[in-house]
């Protein structure tokens, strides 16, 4: 028997979908009685049906094979379930988008959507066609420290989310640890912060501390643990410091849960998954960005050996 969809359903691969034009009337029996006994390839699980201008998405499953002899290129069909007609169903053309990949698909769908569609089918990219059903994308926090700007970790799970075609959808959510809203809230002659590439203008002097300052100043550090320790290796002593460590933000929210990806200096190499906090290091790659994208949204469940 053919189940329900589960929410953010789509073809995986899209090859799993076809589109046709027919003849009949989008109407349930209409739709059982063309299919039952008909041809269809092999990787054909859902069909996308048209018929002046309205479609319709059905799924099928094909005759059982013998596996001594192998699967044929065409099967009959056994089963039809109708899932969506056309009053449920959007075709959206979107010719730059993506369709194998799912926050995409579900970044058009959701634009598009309206009470009663449970089925979105966008035609995309090289007129590929694949389809999305009740897209609910998986909001995910990004807690990061601004500037530059775009932040890294963020521009970097965002360049995840697009070429990895097995996570669902996702919609990332930038929570900024910015620079110079704390330097503003903390008035001072003058701020250490800890890296040149910040750029960050905070209308007084800054200090960079990778750069190693020679002269001790009466500055205010704006930076994490990490930052601290090297203050105390070059200097000897400890500063005023306003803290903009992500990963202690992170752990200080008193807010309901949810899913977070953040980075702390401390962790120099690895991931760290806790519940719905999963952190990264400060210099973190591509793959273990993903490796973590894939562990917070249940794609894995164990880290992949490097």
């Amino acid at each position: 028997m053919i189940p329900d969809l589960a929410p953010n359903t789509m073809a995986r691969p899209y090859r799993g979908l076809s589109v046709q034009e027919v003849d009949v009337p989008l109407t349930e029996a209409a739709l059982v009685g063309f299919l039952l006994g008909r041809e269809v390839y092999r990787r054909s699980d859902f069909l996308a049906l048209r018929h002046g201008g309205a479609t319709a998405l059905v799924a099928v499953r094909r005759e059982p094979f013998d596996p001594d002899v192998g699967e044929p290129l065409y099967s009959p069909v056994a089963e039809v379930r109708v899932l969506a007609g056309p009053d449920e169903v959007a075709w959206i053309e979107s010719p730059a988008t993506d369709v194998g990949n799912a926050s995409a698909l579900a970044r058009v769908a959701v634009a598009h959507a309206r009470p009663g569609l449970r089925a979105y089918l966008v035609q995309g990219r090289y007129q590929h066609v694949n389809f999305i059903w009740e897209p609910r994308p998986v909001r995910i926090r990004v807690t990061e420290v601004v500037p530059p700007e775009p932040p890294k970790l963020f521009a970097m799970a965002e360049q995840v989310v697009a070429y990895d075609e097995d996570l669902p959808p996702i919609d990332l959510v930038l929570d900024a640890v910015d620079i110079g809203d704390l330097a503003a809230a903390h008035p001072a002659e003058r701020y250490l912060v800890p890296c040149r590439g910040s750029g960050v203008d905070v209308g007084a002097g800054v200090d960079y501390l990778d750069t190693r300052p020679a002269t001790r100043r009466d500055w205010l550090l704006i930076g994490c643990e990490r930052s601290l320790q090297f203050h105390r290796h070059f200097y000897g002593d400890e500063p005023e410091r306003v803290d903009i460590c992500p990963r202690r933000r992170t752990a200080e929210d008193s807010g309901a849960p949810t899913l977070t990806l953040t980075k702390c200096c401390l962790l120099e190499r690895g991931i760290e998954v806790d519940g719905t906090t999963a952190v990264v290091p400060w210099g973190s790659n591509l793959d273990e960005i993903r490796q973590t994208l894939r562990l917070l949204t249940g794609v894995d469940t164990v880290p992949v050996e490097g």
